[in-house]
């Protein structure tokens, strides 16, 4: 398994890459996968499909559809990421409920067994997520934070303890392409800068080269995932060379940051 440190190091700024498992197919994804890693994503979020995302917008959501209704289950998801010979850290954004039905203690040994890193789970709130942050780091494997813009106290108890990287939500809401940000990224991130090391990558909404590297010259990193699996959705199982563009270009732009 690759430290998420990894991708951070000597004061890089890394390229966060999110992609739904088994859309179109799970063939479709590994391949696609191998596709990130060589365009220059430096961590990649797998998305484990779920039939409520409270998270995402509409983009990510009929993802899931699209993967739930062509039959992926997680056992598969585990056996096509572990088939991976990973460059990158791999983590998986998933929702609390396939973790606890397959078993915090068999997930997490999974996890590692296939080679991941870290995984986001937006449903647990801060206070709630003692447990599972437990039995993860038991498997070595580690939980990623996630922040909005909120009261500083709170930012303060949330960032206090974090490991691998802090997940900034850049607005209120769910994931999905937006033309502006109304937060003061900056602000936040120097309110979490105050209290942690811990890097700081922004998410929700970016959907450009030049909104991800804004992004990146006030953090540490940029997250994107609509607009990744938005050229998926438009191009199916031959959307090699448009990701391969698209992606080296937002790479570009977030380490020129």
């Amino acid at each position: 398994m690759t430290e998420i440190s990894q991708a951070f190091a000597g004061g890089k700024k890394a390229f966060v890459g999110f992609i739904t498992a088994g859309d179109p197919t799970l063939s479709d994804t590994k391949r696609y996968l191998e596709i990130m890693q060589d365009s220059g994503v430096d961590i990649i979020e797998v998305g484990i499909p779920f039939s409520d995302p409270i998270a995402e917008g509409p983009v990510i959501q009929n993802a899931d559809a699209r993967s739930l209704a062509g039959g992926v289950n997680l056992g598969d998801i585990f056996a096509m990421v572990e088939s991976i010979d990973k460059k990158v850290p791999f983590l998986f954004m998933t929702y609390a409920n396939p973790v606890y039905f397959y078993g915090y203690a068999r997930f997490f040994a999974r996890c590692r067994q296939a080679g991941v890193s870290g995984v986001i789970i937006p449903d647990i709130p801060f206070e709630e997520s003692s447990e599972v942050k437990s039995v993860a780091l038991g498997y070595g494997v580690t939980v990623i934070d996630m922040v909005a813009p909120t009261s500083e106290e709170r930012i303060k108890k949330v960032c206090a303890k974090s490991q691998g990287f802090i997940y900034l939500v850049s607005s209120m809401g769910v994931t999905g392409m937006r033309e502006k940000f109304d937060t003061d990224i900056l602000s936040v991130y120097r309110k979490i800068r105050a209290v942690t090391d811990t890097p700081v990558c922004v998410g929700f909404g970016i959907s450009s080269p030049e909104q991800a590297k804004t992004m990146a010259q006030i953090s540490d990193g940029a997250i994107m995932g609509s607009a990744i699996v938005k050229i998926i959705e438009r191009y199916g199982n031959k959307a090699d060379e448009h990701l391969k563009e698209f992606l080296t270009s937002v790479a570009s732009a977030v380490h020129s940051a």
